[in-house]
């Protein structure tokens, strides 16, 4: 999903307001989240996820093209983690977390 498809599903779910107002909210969500992770802070939507930056040292890389190697300097990259709820969507609710041992089963005749 791209984010004018999610305008577009969260402008048909609410009927009451524009499609450019939604897309302004969108936005802003957005831009809130980067400008919080740009000052280094942590995001996190309870049930969704949390979004983190993380610190990638300074390495010595190669060119896949030459073989040359290729000094690549330390950078911050963009983190998410996905919430537990979310989790539990994805994997179905049923789901029952593995304890690595077998369940008793018992057989009445």
């Amino acid at each position: 999903m791209i984010k004018s498809e999610l305008v577009l599903r969260i402008a048909e779910q609410n009927p009451h307001l524009y499609q450019r107002d939604v897309e302004n909210i969108v936005n802003a969500i957005l831009e809130e989240i980067t400008r919080a992770l740009a000052r280094g802070d942590r995001v996190e939507l309870r049930g969704f996820g949390a979004f983190s930056v993380k610190q990638r040292n300074a390495r010595v890389g190669r060119n896949p093209r030459t073989g040359e190697t290729v000094d690549v300097a330390s950078k911050m990259i963009p983190v998410f983690k996905t919430g537990k709820e979310m989790r539990l969507r994805l994997n179905g609710s049923a789901a029952a977390p593995a304890t690595g041992r077998k369940a008793a089963v018992s057989v009445s005749a």
